[in-house]
């Protein structure tokens, strides 16, 4: 089996266009496999520099492969079972900006650059009135693009031709009119010129967007079978469905200069992204959210485990029509043939979708996920959604850590939230967990959640289910 590099496979050179923030699965097997496709199609001739968000990432993975790796595609298409593999080359290079803050900002020098896309998940863009600017990469993604920024309208001298094209990727919705308000944000906190500001305001266009492909990531069960397949030991190698949906917010002109959508592929151009928003995030995001800890921690793995489990298949089912779907305001036929489509992805039986993969961020998620249906089937039924309530137990609980079996629980979430459920749970007290976890008003929220009726004597008694009888007992309680 060949090593993946340029040594071994004819890599084809693109022009650098794209900066993208996130080395993740997904943007791999969505924006770069979109890049690659549109780049076969038209005259788009783009390669993406992709910068490293985090520090402690995992860039110089992908650079240990000259940027090459696969993407497997399965699923249905128009009704029949597909299962394609291609080499993405659309990488040239990627940047740690925490160990090279000097090839980070020569970014911003070279004139050929002309889009910024991220995907630094729902926690990415906020604003930290603790990060600095200096000779060194600031600490928040939307500080980053500002230092990028700055430095390209210097060395441009402010030439109004210079501006960036910003495709936002985080699942928040509006994401673009939020990351330009962490901008101006950071723009006023660090004195920046007037002048920048005007040429920001002038030149640089932020859209916002909705993405919507299933990436599992890598495909740990049958990768050898894969790498077997292609004849490479690709390390980066990435799963997702065959399914995507890039809507973007922006006059439809931008296909000049982004023709994705002349390329055969299931990208638009619309005056607003928000009814795709809503219904997607609500009825896909929403249930995967709250299934993935009660899925876990009742012994399964996967999304499709959990939707072919009897008990647990009729947890989400009654998340998504009952609780999820009553809160939206499209037609019902519309949205509950949309809720069959997302229920039909769930159950591709080419794909593994690994709950632990969607729980990264889980407060995070919730809020922007799962909150705002919690709070309109409350004000229109006057009583809570008891499943999405108990996924929200859930979260809490997988935050507890421990070990389900013989497996260690990891949360992954920022610092402050781990810590903040570590000392909840050490006062072994789940009222004291419940009322803590949803004051979280600064660090989670923006809003005292104890302050919606009932909501605190609910999570308790939920806690109290999981913690006495175990999750698949407090789940059989709650959908009798």
């Amino acid at each position: 089996m060949k090593i993946l590099n340029k040594n071994t496979v004819q890599k084809r050179t693109y022009t650098e266009k794209v900066i993208q923030f996130g080395e993740g699965n997904f943007l791999r097997a969505f924006v770069e496999w979109i890049i690659y496709r549109t780049n076969q199609k038209t005259d788009f001739n783009a390669s993406v520099v992709v910068v490293q968000p985090r520090a402690g990432g995992k860039v110089e993975l992908l650079n240990a492969q000259d940027g090459l790796y696969h993407v497997n595609l399965q699923g249905l298409d128009n009704g029949k079972p597909t299962d394609t593999i291609e080499l993405i080359d659309v990488v040239s290079r990627g940047i740690d900006p925490y160990k090279n803050f000097e090839d980070f900002l020569q970014l911003a020098e070279q004139p050929e650059m002309r889009f910024i896309i991220s995907n630094t998940t729902e926690a990415g863009i906020a604003f930290d009135p603790s990060c600095k600017f200096c000779n060194e990469a600031a600490t928040s993604f939307p500080g980053k693009i500002v230092q990028l920024l700055y430095h390209r309208y210097h060395h441009f001298k402010g030439d109004p031709d210079k501006g960036f094209i910003i495709l936002p990727c985080e699942l928040i919705f509006q994401n673009g009119d939020k990351l330009r308000e962490c901008i101006y944000q950071y723009i006023n906190h660090w004195n920046l010129d007037n002048g920048f500001k005007t040429w920001f305001e002038q030149s640089c266009h932020i859209y916002n967007t909705l993405v919507d492909r299933i990436v599992p990531g890598y495909p740990k069960d049958d990768a050898e079978q894969i790498k077997q397949r292609i004849g490479f030991d690709d390390n980066q190698l990435v799963k997702g469905e065959v399914y995507h949906l890039w809507v973007i917010e922006a006059p439809e002109t931008l296909s000049a200069e982004f023709p994705a959508d002349k390329a055969g592929l299931n990208v638009m151009f619309v005056p607003s992204e928000a009814p795709y928003h809503e219904r997607k995030v609500t009825l896909l995001n929403g249930p995967h959210t709250v299934l993935s800890p009660v899925g876990y921690l009742s012994g399964l793995n996967t999304v499709r485990e959990c939707c072919e489990d009897a008990l647990i298949g009729k947890f989400i089912d009654r998340v998504m029509l009952q609780e999820l779907l009553p809160t939206l305001n499209l037609p019902t036929d519309e949205l509950t043939q949309f809720a069959h489509d997302v229920k039909n992805r769930f159950l591709n039986p080419y794909v593994k979708h690994f709950v632990t993969s969607i729980m990264l961020n889980s407060f995070p998620k919730f809020k922007t996920r799962d909150l705002p249906a919690l709070k309109t089937y409350f004000n229109r039924k006057g009583e809570l959604p008891k499943c999405i309530v108990l996924g929200l137990a859930a979260i809490c609980t997988y935050y507890k850590g421990g070990k389900r079996g013989n497996d260690l629980i990891t949360p992954n979430d920022a610092p402050e939230i781990l810590a903040l459920l570590q000392s909840l749970w050490a006062t072994n007290n789940c009222v004291e967990v419940a009322k803590g976890v949803l004051a979280a008003s600064d660090l989670i929220w923006g809003e005292d959640l104890n302050k919606i009726p009932g909501l605190t004597e609910m999570l308790t008694e939920d806690l109290e289910m999981i913690q006495k009888d175990g999750m698949r007992k407090a789940v059989e309680k709650v959908i009798i």
